[in-house]
C-alpha cells in the first residue's frame, strides 16, 4: 500500500486505527504522538460501536461500510467489566458487544433498550438457541442480538509443553513457572478457578468456595508471566516462546495455526467453557438508524464467513455456513449448529457474585 492510499483509507474510515498502527509499525514510523482518526465531522455521523479488541475492522460489517462510506467509531475494551463500569459512569456509545451471559446484569441497571427485531433483514436465519439464550428476549422483548460464539480453554505449545490429561491444573504446574498466562476478564477467569476448585455452582459460588478461588489464584500467581486483556499480546507471547500456555479464546487457535505456530487446544477434563456474545442497542442512543444498519451488516453471512474464516468464531446466521466449506469448519472444530458445541460444555450465563469476585481478583493482582 503505497503513501496515497494509505492515507485516502484512513481518511475515508476503511481502516482501524489498530490497523493503522499496524502497518505504520511495520514500515518503522513512529506513531507514539501521532493522531489517527477520521475528520471529526465525518465521526460524528457515525454510529458509535463499543467493543473488543479484533472486532474493529471492517471486514466484520462491509455492508455498513457500503452504505455509510466510513467505519463506525469504535472504542475498544479489555473485557465485559470495564465496558460495564464505563457505561454506567456515563460513557457514551450507540451499541455495545457483550456476551450473553451479562445481558440480564447490564438491563437491571437500565443500560439496554429493546431491539426492534423487525428491522433486522438476517433476523430470521438467526439460530434460534441463540436469540433467547441467557434471556436475550426477556419480558416478551429483544435485549440483544447474538453475533459470535465459541470456547475458552487452554492453548499451549505442543513442542514445549507435555500434556498427559486435559486439565485447566495446567495453568498452576511449577514446572512452567513465568511461562504461563490466564485472562484477566473475570467473567472468564472466575468460573475456569470455580470449575478447578470444585465449587457445585461456578456461576453461584458460597462465601466458602470463593475463599478457595482467592487461595487458588493467589497459588497461580507467581507461576505466570503476565495476566493477558489484550489477544495480540497473549498471541505474540506464545509465538515467541515467552510463554507456553494460557487460557484463550478459540479465535487465538485459530490464528496461531494459521501462522504456523505449533499449538493445540484443551478439552479439559473439569469442562470447556462455551459462550455467544452479540450487540446491544444502549438507552440514549443518538444514530439509532445506523444502529439498526450495524446490527444487520454484522449479521450478514459476508460477515459471518470472515468471523470464522479469519477468526475461528462460530456466527449466529445459519445462512453463513453454506460459505464455508467442510473441511474449514472441521480444521477450525466448528459444528454447523451452535447447540452442538454450546451444549457440550459450561455454557456462559449471569454469575451472580461477579462484583465479590472483581475486587478478590483485584486484589489478587494487587497483592
Amino acid at each position: 500500500m503505497d503513501k496515497k492510499d494509505f492515507l485516502s483509507r484512513l481518511k475515508d474510515g476503511v481502516l482501524s486505527r489498530r490497523q493503522a498502527l499496524e502497518i505504520l509499525r511495520a514500515a518503522g514510523v513512529g506513531v507514539v504522538t501521532m493522531p489517527l482518526m477520521a475528520p471529526r465531522a465525518r465521526a460524528e455521523d457515525q454510529v458509535t460501536y463499543f467493543t473488543w479488541s479484533g472486532y474493529d475492522v471492517p471486514e466484520f460489517f462491509p455492508k455498513y461500510v457500503e452504505k455509510h462510506g466510513a467505519n463506525p467509531n469504535m472504542p475498544i475494551f479489555a473485557d465485559e467489566e470495564e465496558a460495564f463500569q464505563k457505561l454506567r459512569a456515563g460513557f457514551f456509545t450507540d451499541v455495545a458487544h457483550p456476551c450473553s451471559g451479562r445481558i440480564n446484569r447490564w438491563r437491571s441497571v437500565g443500560l439496554l433498550q429493546p431491539i426492534d427485531t423487525s428491522r433486522l433483514s438476517h433476523w430470521p436465519n438467526v439460530f434460534e438457541f441463540l436469540k433467547t439464550a441467557n434471556g436475550a428476549n426477556a419480558d416478551g422483548q429483544q435485549w440483544f442480538v447474538p453475533v459470535d460464539w465459541g470456547n475458552t480453554s487452554v492453548v499451549y505449545r505442543t513442542d514445549l509443553v507435555e500434556v498427559k490429561e486435559d486439565s485447566w491444573t495446567i495453568l498452576w504446574d511449577p514446572k512452567y513457572k513465568g511461562k504461563l498466562s490466564m485472562g484477566v476478564d473475570i467473567t472468564d477467569t472466575a468460573v475456569i478457578v470455580a470449575l478447578l476448585t470444585g465449587a457445585k455452582d461456578p456461576y453461584d459460588p458460597t462465601d466458602a468456595e470463593i475463599e478457595a478461588i482467592r487461595a487458588k489464584m493467589m497459588e497461580q500467581k507467581p507461576l505466570l508471566r503476565f495476566y493477558w486483556s489484550d489477544e495480540t499480546t497473549m498471541e505474540q507471547a506464545l509465538t515467541s516462546g515467552e510463554i507456553v500456555a494460557s487460557s484463550a479464546w478459540n479465535g487465538a487457535v485459530a490464528r496461531l495455526k494459521a501462522a504456523g505456530v505449533p499449538v493445540a487446544y484443551m478439552k479439559p477434563k473439569e469442562g470447556i467453557l462455551c459462550w455467544a456474545c452479540g450487540l446491544t442497542l444502549i438507552t440514549g442512543a443518538k444514530e439509532v438508524d445506523k444502529a439498526y444498519d450495524l446490527m444487520d451488516a454484522m449479521l450478514d453471512p459476508v460477515a459471518g464467513q470472515w468471523l470464522v474464516t479469519a477468526n475461528g468464531y462460530g456466527h449466529s446466521n445459519k445462512k453463513t455456513f453454506d460459505l464455508v466449506d467442510d473441511a474449514t469448519l472441521t480444521s477450525l472444530g466448528l459444528p454447523k449448529d451452535p447447540t452442538e458445541m454450546l451444549s457440550s460444555g459450561v455454557f456462559s450465563r449471569e454469575n451472580k457474585k461477579i462484583d465479590v469476585l472483581q475486587k478478590m481478583f483485584e486484589e489478587v493482582q494487587a497483592s
